[in-house]
């Protein structure tokens, strides 16, 4: 493989490392960003319907940020050794 190529594969995988660094960084900003919503998710909470704040920062969310978020929080407990039950 010439230097030339060389040259050429070592940028793509910087350019694929700073977007994959650059989203990881993002998705915590848009999860802290849903502190708008603790009066509606904090147990004990009087507040039926979140409020249109709360909506539009969860509608930020990246989609993919999101969903591997409520997976690895639902992985918590089991990994953890701490058995949960949850109801309605």
């Amino acid at each position: 493989m010439g230097a030339s190529r060389i040259s050429q594969v070592i940028l793509v995988l910087l350019i694929v490392a700073l977007v994959a660094r650059t989203h990881g960084q993002t998705c915590p900003n848009q999860l802290g960003n849903l502190n708008v919503c603790a009066p509606f998710v904090v147990p004990g909470s009087t507040d039926a319907t979140p409020s249109s704040e709360c909506c539009l920062a969860l509608q930020s969310v990246d989609r993919d940020c999101l969903c591997n978020t409520v997976r690895i929080a639902t992985t918590l407990p089991t990994q953890c050794n701490f058995p949960v039950t949850c109801g309605n």
